[in-house]
């Protein structure tokens, strides 16, 4: 909440009381402790007005820790300690937002804008249109539940629909309320967005924090710690952090911009109705206690009002203490959103206003070649700073990359980029020695806009992209119709060997415990594995005697591998490396088959025939399974254990049988996950889109196109309960 100037006085006085106060009445010191520390919370984090020292603050907390431990009975959801939480388990569970937390769309000129609000004007007519603009943060999006005005889930914004619970370190952060008053205008229950943000002069402090830290670490012989790369991905780092108190550590801060839900007791909707507009909203936010954005138009009518006030917020967003890639315009009537209305992928009624890419300027002065796991050829430029180089010209060839000092752009060291391809390099003229324009994507990928010719001496070298490849020397090859060379060897090529088991072991596919990149880099180096084979017939005493192993962590090794053994085949898939098949397609394969050389006697036409799967996958998955190196492969895996057998889901009924739903928009009694094995278990079978094989489409709130194409087609559409009552 908001302190007026009389509460601050008050908060202040009872303050000075509590620090001598030795009063008899628990309850009442109780209360009184966790009123003024949330007040000086809201302070420091919040309203960044400390008001007491740093030391009269922690008296303050260890003496409300004290009286906690000493009377348990009395511990409230909204006192500070509960901010010191936990670690997470192993595994975050995965929750639904109560509405979708949607992309944005993107505009980059005043001309994008002016699209934009013809689009918003057409679809309401007639209607006094009113902008809110506020910074498009550039951190981590992060949603919080309240239920009877208690914090009672974070979670972070995964796909839009699901993300991870991270409500210990939602706690732990101090610019969230633990509690707010939101009952005090008959809410019972709302979701509020932001995101996660790091001060620069925090991220700044960070690591000259982690620099002494390696000093420390050199001086013993420790391997250093890797310097924080950007705030954002310090930020996210920090907020799935297995430990909350990493998050109080990297001084995460969560700006509040949005509230996505809003209901009363009776579960009536609050938003258009008891809150009106977008402002209003966020001055909601703010009086309870909510750090808001602090760049804030209201009342633009105009557009080109609001491109002028976009285009000087990014002629200043050098001095803004934050990261933000843009700014978001938004309309600011409630209920005219919903007339605007959104897409599946965005709402209508708001755009993202992107700054222009920042740009440096650096010397290509090395390519390498680097070979994927698929056999892609991958050229990658190695840059330098100017001054650099011209200093160290002579030396360039000798210099190892880790000594070099490479471009800086914003604040950011960068020493390589890729260079996508042959035709890449080819169509922007590059040429090794060129200073190169390069920019940051969105802030963070770092891209080659093209040479600067005119800076060009005589020193540059046309780029000879390589006919054979850099691990194996094979002579590779360029499919028809792609850009990439390719190592055809990929069963014997060492760099392709390394990557796939990198990937069969990796966390997408067969999740192997204990194994990580770093080990299997190791054992291929110390000669104890070859190929994916070998992981099965690890030789225990040899992991044992390799410097750092110790009987517990090979344990756990072993353990890893012979779970993996019981993965679904759809993780075997995945883990081959079959081209074209993420987990989605894997799971949609491998329900066609009892045993997963079935494949091998499928023909092109039969998997085209699949529902989901095109013409590209289908020849994908043809070409592996006519493979006799791939099948020998497959065989060996079956001959160690490893799972090839399909496992069908048990049905409860058989009165879906032959039917075919298709689930779509906001799903509020069910995940979709869960309404595909309901289906399942009752006989009937899920598609992906809307066709003529479909009988059902299930329609869930703001259901978009799907629903439209059903209708056209004469598909049947059901609602969630009509659904539940087919099966019982």
């Amino acid at each position: 909440m908001k302190y007026s100037k009389e509460q601050q006085q008050n908060m202040l006085a009872l303050t000075e009381k509590l620090k001598s106060d030795l009063s008899s009445n628990v309850d009442e010191l109780y209360g009184s402790l966790i009123e003024v520390i949330n007040f000086h919370d809201w302070n420091y984090y919040v309203n960044t007005n400390p008001l007491i020292t740093d030391f009269d603050y922690d008296m303050l907390f260890k003496k409300l820790q004290a009286l906690e431990a000493k009377h348990p009975n009395l511990i409230s959801a909204n006192s500070p300690t509960n901010r010191i939480a936990k670690g997470l388990t192993d595994d975050f569970p995965t929750i639904k937002h109560s509405v979708p937390m949607l992309s944005l769309d993107n505009s980059y000129n005043a001309e994008d804008l002016q699209k934009f609000d013809e689009r918003v004007r057409k679809l309401a007519p007639l209607t006094a249109i009113k902008y809110v603009a506020e910074p498009k943060y550039d951190g981590a999006g992060i949603s919080l539940l309240y239920v009877n005005d208690v914090l009672v889930r974070g979670a972070t914004r995964g796909n839009g629909t699901e993300g991870d619970d991270i409500t210990p370190n939602a706690k732990a952060m101090q610019s969230i309320p633990l509690s707010a008053n939101f009952s005090k205008y008959g809410i019972h229950r709302v979701e509020v967005r932001g995101e996660v943000v790091i001060h620069r002069d925090n991220f700044a402090q960070l690591n000259k924090w982690r620099e002494e830290e390696n000093r420390i670490l050199r001086e013993k012989g420790n391997k250093e710690l890797e310097l924080f790369k950007h705030p954002r991905n310090t930020a996210a780092g920090g907020l799935r952090s297995k430990d909350p108190n990493d998050i109080k550590k990297r001084k995460a801060e969560t700006f509040v911009y949005h509230i996505g839900y809003c209901v009363d007791e009776a579960g009536n909707n609050l938003l258009g109705t008891k809150i009106t507009s977008h402002y209003q909203a966020i001055q909601l936010l703010a009086e309870m206690g909510f750090k808001i954005p602090d760049i804030l138009a209201h009342d633009l009518t105009d557009i080109a009002d609001v491109a002028a006030f976009l285009n000087k917020q990014e002629a200043n967003r050098e001095n803004y203490p934050y990261e933000m890639d843009g700014m978001v315009v938004k309309v600011d009537d409630l209920k005219l959103q919903e007339v605007v209305g959104y897409t599946a992928h965005h709402p209508r009624w708001a755009i993202a206003f992107k700054f222009k890419a920042k740009q440096a300027h650096g010397k290509l002065y090395r390519v390498d070649y680097q070979v994927g796991r698929t056999g892609a050829i991958t050229p990658v430029g190695r840059l330098v700073d100017l001054g650099f180089y011209t200093e160290h010209i002579n030396q360039m060839e000798s210099i190892s990359t880790d000594k070099v000092q490479g471009l800086t752009l914003t604040g950011v060291e960068i020493k390589n980029v890729s260079l996508h391809n042959e035709d890449f390099i080819a169509d922007k003229g590059i040429r090794l020695n060129d200073t190169v324009i390069v920019e940051r994507s969105g802030d963070v990928i770092p891209y080659v806009v093209g040479p600067i010719e005119a800076s060009r001496n005589g020193n540059e070298k046309i780029i000879d992209f390589p006919r054979s490849c850099p691990s194996c020397t094979t002579t590779l090859e360029r499919p028809e119709g792609e850009a990439v060379w390719r190592c055809p060897n990929n069963l014997a090529c060492p760099a392709q060997v390394e990557e796939g088991i990198i990937h069969y072991v990796s966390k997408t596919a067969l999740d192997i415990d204990g194994l990580g990149k770093d080990i299997v880099k190791r054992f291929l180096e110390e000669g104890l594995i070859t190929g994916i084979i070998d992981l099965y017939e690890l030789d225990r005493d040899k992991v044992l005697a390799l410097e750092g192993w110790q009987e517990r962590s090979v344990d756990k090794l072993i353990g890893g591998v012979e779970t993996s053994k019981k993965q679904p085949i759809w993780r075997l898939m995945v883990g081959l490396g079959i081209r074209h098949i993420g987990g989605t397609t894997a799971k949609l394969l491998a329900e066609k088959v009892e045993h997963l050389t079935d494949f091998k006697n499928w023909t092109i036409e039969q998997l085209i025939e699949i529902e989901g799967l095109g013409p590209k996958v289908a020849n994908s998955v043809f070409s592996f399974f006519k493979n006799e190196n791939n099948l020998q492969l497959i065989a060996q895996l079956e001959r160690h254990g490893v799972n090839l057998i399909q496992e069908k889901a048990e049905l409860t009924s058989n009165k879906l049988e032959g039917l075919t739903f298709v689930f779509t928009g906001t799903l509020t009694q069910f995940s979709r996950d869960k309404a595909k094995a309901l289906v399942e278990e009752n006989g009937g079978k899920t598609l992906s889109s809307v066709s003529s094989k479909l009988n059902y489409l299930v329609a869930g709130e703001k259901a978009g196109s799907k629903l439209a194409k059903a209708e056209k087609a004469g598909v049947a559409v059901i609602s969630e309960s009509e659904f539940l009552e087919m099966i019982g």
